[in-house]
């Protein structure tokens, strides 16, 4: 699975407007349930984190997906695993 499969997917049900939030980093600046909202996503592997590094409205360095552990939170390894399993046909893990 790629990429453009996954993004595809997320338009598919509705998790692509938040995928652009992550992409461009705005997802760490907005009100505090968007970004929980984001994280709880990332965290299944619903979304993925950028290849770019970026800070939140606190400070902090939100990591790019490059610089983590494969298969955990964020990293596109771990998109791939929950597109490739299926667990979007419910939201159940969220």
């Amino acid at each position: 699975m790629k990429i453009k499969d996954i993004r595809s997917l997320q338009q598919e049900i509705g998790y692509a407007p938040l995928q652009r939030l992550v992409d461009t980093g705005q997802a760490w600046h907005m009100e505090g349930s968007t970004g929980r909202l984001c994280m709880s996503l990332l965290k299944v592997g619903a979304l993925f984190l950028p290849r770019k590094d970026f800070r939140d409205a606190y400070g902090n360095i939100v990591p790019s997906r490059t610089k983590l552990k494969a298969g955990t939170t964020g990293t596109l390894e771990l998109s791939i695993q929950y597109y490739t399993n299926k667990l979007f046909a419910t939201d159940e893990s969220i």
